[in-house]
């Protein structure tokens, strides 16, 4: 963080008219097992692969990310575990890692609205990693309780800073939640989903097996600050 000249604004952060696009799929149960931290149990061998547009936040700005969010149970309790993202605007990134643990990386997310098709990328560099497509709302969600309670569940990271010789200082498990939900507009389409190997954009090592669901939303929400429940560096101070 540079003394006096921060990379972003202290929070809380209101998001405005977000848009997002969530394409659950079936995956490896070993793959998912592999990638899950305990004390964080897999609910489901599910992944729900995110492509979110956020064209109004305070503090961070226009931006667009993507990344895959895991189903799990922490004490009998339902939530999500963030495995990966991936956005395109240096503050969110900044802020997100320092303040919660979100593990975001730079590269080049896109949601486009073609005609009748929702098409949604994620390229690395040059290099295309993920692509999604979903109908134009073909149908609405005219029960919108199953999504709200879904957004209030708990969202889980695991929160990583380094000393100075690069050893884990702070490694914990951090727990959040999305506030103050409106949810202006839902909608479900056919969708579909690939995902491409890539050495460091590694979202293919979840593969897509079978596609679940597709949802289509947009939203207002503040995104909470974070309390941390595990502390796996305890035992060891």
């Amino acid at each position: 963080m540079p003394l006096t000249n921060p990379a972003y604004p202290p929070g809380p952060y209101r998001f405005c008219n977000r848009e997002y696009v969530i394409i659950t799929y079936r995956t490896d149960p070993a793959a998912l097992a592999a990638v899950v931290p305990e004390p964080l149990e897999v609910a489901e061998p599910v992944v729900k692969y995110e492509f979110i547009r956020m064209p109004d936040s305070t503090g961070f700005g226009d931006y667009t990310e993507t990344g895959q969010v895991i189903p799990v149970r922490l004490n009998g309790e339902d939530g999500v575990y963030v495995h990966s993202m991936y956005l395109d605007d240096d503050a969110p990134i900044a802020g997100g890692r320092e303040i919660w643990g979100f593990p975001k990386k730079l590269a080049q997310p896109k949601i486009v609205h073609e005609g009748e098709v929702i098409v949604c990328t994620l390229h690395y560099g040059s290099v295309l990693c993920a692509t999604g497509t979903m109908g134009y709302k073909h149908k609405a969600v005219t029960d919108l309780a199953p999504l709200k309670k879904s957004l209030a569940a708990p969202n889980y990271l695991v929160k990583i800073i380094p000393h100075v010789d690069a050893t884990p200082r702070i490694c914990e498990l951090v727990r959040y939640h999305l506030e103050d939900v409106t949810i202006h507009g839902a909608w479900t389409s056919p969708a579909d989903l690939q995902l491409f190997r890539h050495a460091i954009a590694d979202v293919a090592r979840l593969p897509v097996l079978e596609i679940l669901s597709a949802s289509h939303f947009v939203a207002d929400l503040t995104l909470g600050l974070g309390e941390v429940v595990h502390d796996y560096l305890a035992p060891k101070r």
